[in-house]
């Protein structure tokens, strides 16, 4: 059994959305996602995949990308990401997945799962990029987050595994950006690895780097090639 991970599918196979836009690296990248990790994953391992899994604005519209990911082998655990305009409740969530026969998906929101020595943590987090998008209250929306950071935290630490591991869409430090409430709540619980995406486009950034002893780890599909990250 083995954990991946793998951020930002951008899937958009119910509307018109080529990610090719952005460049060569996104050409075709579904069918590229799709040989990769058909290359290595069993049904027997995990993948976690926290956010920006598709343009659909609706479930309606995002069904079409979620079936694809769940035909591909695997669990899979999935966050929300500041593009999944889809996700609603939990609870209209996992109806549709029932409704629709995906039952290799589950949501990482406000709780945890267990992966072998590790717990798998998260939330979707918060990164302002320079400014506020559509004025957000950039407290409010942080100290959500960290909450439901904590929260989730809290249910790995019951499950009293050897790491707690911590999966974001937004990443908590980068360049001179540091979200002190998100990384507040890692020190608290003895976070070391965090992984998150949303970063595209920008491929001199490192892979992985250490910030008050934490190691963040980039696991944007583009910046992986599309070919999910095995962590263990």
């Amino acid at each position: 059994m083995a954990l991946y991970a793998l951020s930002d599918t951008h899937l958009s196979l119910a509307v018109h959305k080529p990610m090719d836009i952005f460049g060569n690296r996104w050409k075709d990248h579904d069918q590229r996602l799709k040989y990769f990790w058909e290359q290595k994953i069993t049904e027997e391992d995990t993948i976690v995949l926290p956010g920006d899994l598709s343009w659909g604005m609706t479930m309606g519209e995002a069904l079409p990308d979620l079936k694809y990911l769940a035909s591909l082998p695997g669990k899979k655990i999935i966050g929300k990401g500041n593009h999944d305009y889809w996700w609603g409740t939990a609870s209209k969530i996992e109806q549709a997945f029932a409704e629709h026969g995906i039952d290799n998906m589950h949501l990482l929101y406000n709780n945890a799962y267990e992966c072998g020595n590790y717990a798998l943590c998260g939330s979707r987090g918060w990164f302002t990029e320079n400014a506020n998008p559509s004025g957000a209250d950039h407290k409010k929306i942080v100290l959500r987050e960290a909450g439901r950071l904590e929260r989730s935290l809290q249910a790995g630490a019951m499950l009293e595994k050897e790491e707690l591991l911590v999966f974001l869409h937004f990443p908590p430090v980068m360049n001179d950006f540091v979200c002190r409430e998100i990384l507040e709540v890692l020190h608290k619980y003895n976070v070391r690895r965090c992984f998150y995406g949303h970063m595209h486009g920008q491929y001199t950034i490192p892979r992985r780097f250490l910030f008050e002893d934490i190691e963040f780890i980039i696991i944007a599909a583009d910046h992986l090639q599309f070919d999910p990250l095995l962590i263990e």
